[in-house]
C-alpha cells in the first residue's frame, strides 16, 4: 500500500508513469494514423481520412481546450503528414 501511495505522491515517479503512458499513446495513435488513407498529392482523387481526423481533433480542441490528448494528436497528425510528404517527394525524385 505504501508503494502505491508513494507512487502518486512522489513527483519523480508520477512523471515517469505519465511519460510512459504518453509515449504508449503516441505510439498507438501513430500506428492508427498510418492505416488512414489520404488523397494523392496534387490531385483531388481518393480519400481524405487523415484530413477528416485532423478536423475532428480540432473540433474537440475547441470544445475542451487544453487537453493533453488533443495536443498530442495534433502533433502526431502533423508528423504523419510530414512523413507522407517526404515519402512522396522521395518517390517522385526517383522518376
Amino acid at each position: 500500500m505504501n508503494k502505491y501511495i508513494k507512487m502518486w505522491t512522489d513527483p519523480e515517479l508520477s512523471v515517469n508513469i505519465f511519460s510512459e503512458v504518453e509515449d504508449d499513446f503516441r505510439e498507438r495513435y501513430c500506428i492508427y494514423l498510418r492505416t488512414m488513407k489520404q488523397r494523392i498529392y496534387d490531385t483531388y482523387l481518393g480519400f481524405n481520412e487523415l484530413e477528416d481526423e485532423r478536423k475532428m481533433v480540432n473540433q474537440q480542441v475547441i470544445r475542451t481546450p487544453g487537453r493533453r490528448g488533443e495536443i498530442i494528436k495534433n502533433e502526431e497528425i502533423d508528423k504523419e503528414f510530414s512523413r507522407r510528404y517526404i515519402e512522396y517527394k522521395k518517390s517522385s525524385e526517383l522518376f
